[in-house]
């Protein structure tokens, strides 16, 4: 079975890189990063990974900016896409579902998890 690949386009490079390890080392994926909404649409448009992982919000950008035109483009608008939170009370589920967002992971206390939290939301095979 082949790896999946995933993008993770997180604004913080210290957790970009703790996400990183996390969904490399302990789930067992390919892992593609981007430091910034444009290089994140960039990467999701050339490498068409299998699923993202986005920071929300990011830096310098209006909340939902990067989901519309991921959404827009015909080779990212089937990703699914997880959002990293630190707090997910101010989403509600109009704009998840108007966005076709997988699921909403509250930055973890313990990264050690994020790999299976990322796995049952988007229905993939739970790492070892």
């Amino acid at each position: 079975m082949t790896a999946k690949t995933i993008l993770v386009i997180h604004h913080e490079p210290n957790m970009l890189e703790v996400v990183q390890a996390c969904l490399s080392d302990l789930g067992g994926w390919n892992v593609i990063t981007a430091a910034s909404p444009a290089d994140g649409l960039q990467q999701a448009i050339l490498k068409q990974p299998d699923g993202i992982v986005m920071d929300l919000p990011l830096a310098g950008l209006h909340q939902f900016t990067l989901l519309e035109q991921l959404r827009l483009q015909p080779a990212t608008q089937m990703i699914p896409i997880v959002l990293l939170a630190t707090r997910a009370k101010w989403l509600n589920l109009q704009q998840l579902q108007r966005y076709q967002v997988a699921g909403v992971i509250t930055h973890p206390d313990d990264p050690a998890f994020l790999s299976k939290q990322l796995s049952t939301l988007l229905g993939w095979d739970v790492p070892a």
